[in-house]
């Protein structure tokens, strides 16, 4: 069985490792692709593919995974292109929301099952017998916010995995410009 977990990863934080974690365990994945993708067709990109990319390496290397960067702005299009067999897209419940507003959901529903991780007292509606839950514990991040902590100045290491604070500072990722210099 094969998990597909695509994204921007802007960068990848605790809740996405947890989400990952938490759908190796449930589904048993055999492998697990991890797919950091260049150009979202719904969200801009602040930090450039290859930090990204690298980033995302450092973040999901403890789950032997294969990490790799996609060209396809929409998630239908990807799957096309990779052709796996029955695999398991993966995604937490808050995206699910906006599902039906990807581009082909009823065409990525036919390319894949959606594994959402739910967090306890949140359930939420499974408009298609292709969507399966699995129990995943609050993870109180968002990429949003570490972005922001890191303009402030603020620490972001509870927030991702050190390798990864020490790449965004490393790097200058997500700094003021005036701080660049």
């Amino acid at each position: 069985m094969t998990g597909v977990f695509g994204g921007r990863f802007d960068p990848p934080h605790r809740g996405h490792l947890a989400l990952a974690r938490a759908a190796a365990a449930h589904f048993a994945f055999d492998d697990l692709h991890v797919t950091v993708i260049v150009h979202a067709a719904h969200k801009h990109a602040e930090a450039p593919a290859g930090d990204r990319l690298a980033m995302a390496e450092l973040t999901f290397a403890q789950l032997d995974a294969t990490v790799q960067l996609e060209r396809h702005r929409y998630t239908v299009d990807a799957l096309e292109a990779a052709a796996f067999d029955d695999p398991i897209f993966l995604l937490g419940a808050d995206e699910l929301v906006d599902f039906p507003d990807w581009k082909a959901p009823e065409r990525v529903l036919e390319l894949t099952r959606l594994g959402v991780g739910a967090r306890p007292g949140y359930e939420p509606e499974l408009f298609s017998p292709r969507i399966e839950l699995f129990p995943l514990a609050p993870h109180p991040v968002s990429s949003s916010e570490i972005r922001a902590r890191v303009r402030r100045g603020e620490p972001i290491d509870a927030l991702v995995l050190p390798a990864v604070a020490e790449y965004i500072a490393a790097n200058g990722l997500y700094a003021p410009a005036s701080r660049l210099h």
